[in-house]
């Protein structure tokens, strides 16, 4: 854009506040989508919980809180299901600086975005109530009665830290398809490869403990072996 003139830049500005406004009107609608299947929603929620605790209960302590919950929740699904139009209105706002080469891996890359992103999330989901179970069997005796502000919020960030862990794949690709590393480096790189997944499975996984974190390291793994493969025979120079 350095190139560009006054006007040019202007009418990038307007167009952009133009896509901005639409991808909030999206994630206003998709908020009140969620919240008409809340009921739903917080029982998906809720169930990882009473898996690991079934005689526990979720708290409630001020009057604003569960609404406050119930927002959050709202804005998470609100957010997910306007993740197509979220990408489809970057795609259009980048689409004219990109080269011809360059747009034919967009919709693959956007595509497999959603689909590693849902694939996190759900992932992460059915890791919950292990982690639950041994975050919450430290100490004997104590109650383990949690308060439905921070229970929900430790699982919406878990949800999408597992979200974002599994778009490594898109991230290594686009490396490649711009040309800054290629396959060759991608396997020269394994065993530092192998460290960045563990350290990342070990800060993403709330408990530590090597079977969960393994749970997580393992797919995380296999994604960035598929993706050299995928690098060595779609990007052959």
């Amino acid at each position: 854009m350095t190139g560009d003139s006054p006007q040019s830049i202007l009418s990038h500005l307007v167009e952009l506040r133009s896509r901005l406004i639409k991808v909030a009107a999206a994630i206003v609608i998709g908020s009140i989508i969620a919240l008409i299947f809340d009921d739903f929603l917080i029982e998906i929620l809720n169930r990882p919980y009473f898996e690991a605790r079934p005689d526990g209960s979720l708290q409630a302590l001020e009057p604003g809180e569960e609404f406050g919950v119930l927002m959050r929740v709202g804005l998470f699904g609100g957010i997910m299901l306007a993740s197509p139009i979220i990408l489809y209105h970057l795609w259009a706002f980048v689409a004219p600086a990109l080269t011809k080469r360059e747009k034919k891996w967009v919709i693959p890359i956007v595509s497999s975005f959603v689909v590693l992103f849902a694939g996190g999330v759900l992932f992460g989901y059915t890791l919950l109530p292990r982690a639950l179970d041994a975050l919450l069997g430290i100490f004997e005796g104590v109650s383990n009665d949690l308060l439905i502000g921070p229970y929900y919020s430790f699982v919406l960030r878990l949800l999408l830290a597992f979200g974002i862990t599994f778009q490594l794949p898109i991230f290594l690709f686009a490396l490649a398809a711009a040309g800054v590393v290629n396959s060759a480096q991608l396997a020269h790189w394994r065993r530092w490869a192998i460290l960045l997944i563990v350290i990342a499975a070990a800060a993403v996984t709330p408990t530590g403990d090597p079977l969960t974190l393994a749970l997580l390291a393992v797919p995380l793994y296999v994604l960035y072996e598929l993706t050299l493969l995928l690098v060595r025979f779609t990007l052959r120079r």
